[in-house]
């Protein structure tokens, strides 16, 4: 685990740098900490100054400076309390509003440009990552960073400045004394590295294991149904006891780490006082040191050494947040194959579509597509039909370029999709899929998805065309109704008309019908065919199906069998041949129930 974590030092580097829009904003939180911790430890001084006021009146250190009745010199120290409180307050004001701000822009940024890097990343990024991971990075993981900004950073620029102020000081009144009492900084801080470098691989973990636990609850919240009718709650609760108990334990390793740390700092403070009480109390009493300059020393010692003790919360949040920068960070550094900007090209119905020696393989190598050869004409529909597993939806994905094909190319209109924009691609192709998602929100919002500045009487239109209007106008609120998360109140089939008037909204010259209609009985199913029908009307349309009842109609039908094109044509011309197709008509004609 060690091997694979980042110093956490190069973690907060690749942060400064990737927030390099917000360095002035880290020089003034960092400038107003130092003059908050300067005014901070000024009050410290005058108590000293005042003692020495009281104890040699007008022989003081103030009297040589021309203030000369002991009065006048403490008139003049409440004076100059009164200021240095009042710049004290003024500055840890501008402090928390500076760091804080700054915490929240970065938090917003951090999500907003990962989330949006996400949305460029290549399909195949997606294929070993849970949701609930990703959104445990987008969530938790920039959450902790907030944290640590919050907090952490300014606690790290006043110890250190406590250091160096207190530490001038010292060396200035007591150079013998400031040596013993800062013998134990070393000590701290080499403890500090120490535990720094054993607990960040175990932060790392924490964070991994936080990930674990938000996939696990995504993916049962999305499932319950499922969960449900296994009758399998109790097993999926154990399941998530022994993700949770991971976590703990883990961050019971982290927490015994890093609280190893508190008492060897308790223990270096006490040593440092001591020798500050002990050797300046001598120095005193034998006339080497003056009263008040040992009051001063005293105090500061508590200020610089007491803060120290604090550091071990603040090396453990610099942890967990160096360990939560650096997923951030990964996936915000993740490469984007596909979906690079290029030039937009406009398409229409009057272009065809040709896949040339296409294949594909997966990152497992196994191929899933061999020398495709097919020619969808302008405004004809093509059927790709074969048993599961044949490749079918794996030509259609690279078409809408959610997989870089291995070897070949594909035409639109005579122009090879890999000069074209992704987005701008996308955006003239529809797609009817079997998996229908739809969004928590209304039916209009839902419909109106596939052209957001679509009218009211557009969307309504479109919700006709798709037959949709038939279960809508039922609704309580009618098409304003909310459908829930993944329209879990509507059936599948009234699902499946709302991602239909959807693609009818959008209006793109080339359609994609995959097993839009596999999932639904028979009577909606006509329905859908119906609507189907007439947005493929001039349009170049791709069917893939494995109900062949549903592509008689096409102008071409294609069987893919392991990857290849194993033969075409037309239903008849198809049934005539007797062969692959043929066998699969049969079989689902007289036995439907074994259709593949």
């Amino acid at each position: 685990m060690s091997a694979l974590h980042k110093s956490s030092f190069k973690s907060f580097a690749r942060l400064f740098k990737y927030s390099a829009n917000h360095k002035k904003d880290f020089y003034l939180g960092s400038l107003y900490s130092f003059l908050n911790k300067l005014f901070d430890i000024a009050p410290e001084i005058l108590i000293g100054i005042a003692i020495d006021v009281v104890v040699n009146q007008e022989k003081s250190f103030l009297a040589q400076w021309g203030v000369e009745t002991p009065l006048h010199q403490l008139i003049l120290l409440s004076v100059l309390t009164l200021a240095i409180w009042g710049f004290e307050s003024l500055f840890e004001y501008l402090l928390l509003v500076k760091w804080r701000g700054l915490a929240q822009s970065l938090q917003h940024e951090f999500r907003v440009d990962a989330y949006t890097h996400l949305q460029k990343l290549d399909m195949a990024y997606f294929e070993d990552r849970s949701t609930g991971g990703l959104v445990s990075i987008l969530n938790d993981d920039i959450n902790q960073l907030e944290r640590f900004l919050n907090e952490g950073m300014n606690s790290l620029i006043q110890v250190f400045t406590a250091v160096v102020l207190i530490g001038a000081v010292f060396f200035f009144i007591a150079p013998k004394i400031a040596i013993f009492a800062f013998l134990p900084i070393p000590i701290i801080l080499a403890g500090a590295f120490y535990f720094q470098k054993q607990a960040a691989p175990l932060y790392l973990e924490v964070r991994d294991r936080a990930g674990l636990i938000g996939a696990r609850l995504a993916n049962n919240i999305s499932g319950i149904a499922t969960i449900r009718s296994f009758v399998a709650e109790a097993r999926e609760a154990k399941r998530v006891s022994e993700d949770s108990h991971n976590y703990v334990e883990s961050n019971s390793k982290a927490i015994k780490i890093s609280s190893r740390f508190n008492p060897l700092i308790r223990m270096a403070v006490l040593m440092g006082f001591i020798s500050t009480f002990v050797m300046g109390g001598m120095m005193t009493l034998n006339g080497e040191l003056n009263v008040g300059s040992y009051g001063v020393l005293v105090f500061l010692t508590q200020r610089l050494l007491w803060p120290l003790t604090g550091l071990a919360n603040t090396v453990d949040l610099f942890e967990r947040a160096m360990a939560s920068a650096d997923r951030v960070l990964d996936l915000l550094s993740a490469k984007i194959q596909l979906e690079t900007l290029k030039p937009s090209v406009m398409f229409n119905k009057d272009m065809s579509i040709d896949f040339k020696n296409l294949s594909f393989s997966y990152a497992n190598g196994i191929p899933v597509l061999k020398n495709i050869d097919l020619q969808v004409p302008a405004g004809k529909t093509v059927a790709i039909v074969g048993p599961t597993g044949s490749g079918k939806s794996t030509i259609t994905k690279l078409l809408l370029r959610f997989y870089q094909a291995t070897q070949g190319k594909i035409l639109l209109g005579g122009l090879d999709i890999e000069t074209c924009d992704p987005r701008n691609l996308r955006g003239q192709i529809g797609v009817v899929s079997q998996d229908v998602f739809l969004f928590h929100g209304t039916i209009y919002e839902n419909i109106s998805y596939g052209a957001p500045g679509a009218t009211r009487e557009e969307v309504l239109a479109a919700a006709k065309k798709a037959y949709a209007d038939e279960f809508i106008d039922k609704l309580p609120q009618g098409i304003d109704t909310i459908i829930g998360e993944r329209g879990q109140k509507l059936s599948g089939g009234q699902r499946q008309r709302l991602s239909i008037a959807r693609v009818i909204l959008k209006n793109p010259p080339v359609l994609i019908l995959d097993e839009a209609t596999s999932a639904v009985d028979n009577e909606t199913e006509a329905v859908i065919q119906k609507s189907l029908a007439e947005i493929s009307k001039d349009r170049t349309t791709i069917i893939i199906a494995h109900r062949l009842s549903t592509v008689t109609h096409a102008d071409k039908i294609c069987v893919v069998v392991n990857g290849e094109i194993a033969e075409e044509g037309t239903h008849e011309a198809l049934l005539q041949k007797g062969q692959t197709y043929a066998q699969l008509w049969n079989l689902q004609i007289r036995k439907p129930e074994l259709a593949l």
